[in-house]
């Protein structure tokens, strides 16, 4: 395997990564998988088989394809793995990277500007204009009744916005259609869509680098809500601690992370649409129809040597990669409640990375605190798209143990006094109850915790004290820790 373990602090590139998920131990090689339908098959099973740990894997030998093409899956996908990729101590509880992303939101974080560089690994290969072909590469067809190959699900599609120059690197979906066409699916109300309509109204197509083979910590970022004008690339070498080495694309100088694995360059045509979709989405459901959208006309296809796609598998949760997008989600709703004052947040969980549901608990410190605290999680901009259900717990809840928030819910909340609505919230078309625009729907606030004014008379919780488990737990090792 073309990997490279370094020895510096933080990872330098997506190989030196691996090589390091190879050292812990949570690397599997796949050797001779089909494209199509076998490495999302896979990902499926075994991600449904190890929900709480589940592996990362780097598929070689793919059918029809040479040796060295390979797909990467799952590289973020557990505390440990979100730990390293972010900087942050070794977790001994999925909410201590959670934790440790917002302490670091509070106090050293900033962005941290590219460094421009001449060249870089990314343009060992360049194919121009008649020479592109996309399909040299091992693109997946995932799900059984996606409409196509997905060559971008874990990626960067990096844009620039004509009046102001920021440079928006988001991601979002994108299907090979031919050797040198792909689709580009943007969600309602996302940057890429701002940017892209700034063309449209100009009557010019836009310039668009697409990255599908990336540092999963710009996939991290790319996927989140972080605010307009910022430069994701720029926002991830912020966690990353080092800046990105940056190369200006051939064509129309747009800057791509200088390791990155491979990258496709052209524009945007919004008057040539071609059936996109469907999709299996990260809802779990093909909640989109087949549709007609813009298509990218690809005339530069840059890679390095031995060239590794980066790939995501929505699918019904558990997915590749839900447990890193939970932990971003659920940090950068927490960060934002901060930010907006509340005090005595003890935790925020975004559960499967559906951002359907969005738990928090407190500790309780005034009446009306908990309902305070589920209108903040719901409307705060990380929060704010697709969510329908947020829950407030006490802090005596494990809000990452879905059984512990349902016993939560089902013994401190009362449906007559405890629940309320809000109409005509932000969503998407990949809302599986949304079958036409405009694409809005209702948030439950759920107060799931002990009522404020019997919070002292509440009876206790029938469990075994600290103390008594920690006793337990020595004596008694040998039994609990017999597999």
């Amino acid at each position: 395997m073309d990997v490279t373990l370094k020895n510096d602090a933080q990872y330098t590139d997506l190989r030196d990564l691996l090589g390091r998920i190879d050292n812990m131990g949570e690397l599997v090689h796949v050797d001779g998988a089909d494209w199509n339908l076998e490495v999302g098959g896979l990902l499926d099973v075994l991600y449904h088989a190890e929900p709480k740990n589940p592996p990362a894997l780097l598929f070689d030998n793919l059918k029809g394809y040479p040796k060295g093409f390979r797909i990467s899956a799952g590289a973020t996908n557990s505390p440990s793995r979100f730990a390293l990729i972010m900087g942050l101590d070794k977790p001994n509880h999925p909410l201590d990277p959670v934790a440790g992303f917002v302490k670091r939101m509070r106090s050293e974080f900033k962005p941290l500007p590219s460094n421009l560089v001449k060249d870089g690994p990314i343009f060992e290969n360049i194919q121009r204009d008649d020479d592109v072909d996309i399909l040299k590469f091992p693109v997946p067809k995932l799900h059984e009744l996606d409409g196509g190959r997905y060559i971008g699900t874990n990626d960067i599609i990096i844009m620039r916005d004509p009046d102001t120059g920021w440079v928006n690197a988001a991601t979002y979906r994108v299907q090979a259609h031919d050797r040198n066409t792909t689709g580009l699916w943007i969600s309602p109300g996302k940057h890429g869509g701002e940017i892209l309509e700034k063309y449209v109204a100009r009557g010019q197509p836009c310039p668009v680098v697409i990255c599908c083979g990336i540092d999963p910590i710009l996939f991290l970022c790319g996927g989140m809500k972080i605010p307009h004008g910022v430069n994701e690339i720029e926002y991830a070498a912020g966690h990353k601690g080092v800046p990105f080495d940056v190369v200006e694309s051939e064509l129309h100088k747009l800057p791509i992370p200088a390791n990155t694995e491979v990258a496709l360059e052209g524009e945007i045509y919004v008057d040539q649409k071609r059936p996109e979709g469907p999709f299996g989405e990260f809802t779990g459901y093909y909640a989109s129809a087949m549709r007609e959208e813009a298509t990218v006309k690809v005339r530069r296809v840059y890679h390095r040597n031995d060239p590794i796609l980066t790939t995501a598998c929505p699918m019904r949760p558990p997915s590749d990669y839900m447990g890193a997008a939970s932990m971003m989600h659920s940090a950068l709703i927490w960060d934002e409640m901060q930010k907006a004052g509340m005090a005595g947040i003890t935790g925020v969980w975004v559960p499967w990375a559906t951002r359907m549901m969005c738990f928090v608990s407190i500790k309780q410190m005034y009446a009306g605190h908990a309902k305070q605290a589920a209108m903040l999680a719901a409307s705060v901009q990380a929060g704010a798209f697709c969510a329908r259900y947020t829950v407030v717990v006490d802090e005596d809840i494990d809000i990452t143990d879905a059984d512990a928030v349902l016993w939560a819910m089902a013994t401190r909340s009362e449906p007559a006094y405890d629940i309320d609505t809000v109409r005509n919230t932000w969503s998407t078309p990949l809302d599986p109850l949304l079958f036409e625009a405009p694409y809005q729907n209702t948030r439950a606030l759920i107060d799931a915790c002990r009522p404020w004014q019997h919070r002292k008379d509440f009876p206790p919780v029938a469990e075994a004290s600290p103390e008594l488990r920690d006793h337990i737990r020595k004596k008694f090792a040998h039994i609990l820790n017999r597999g």
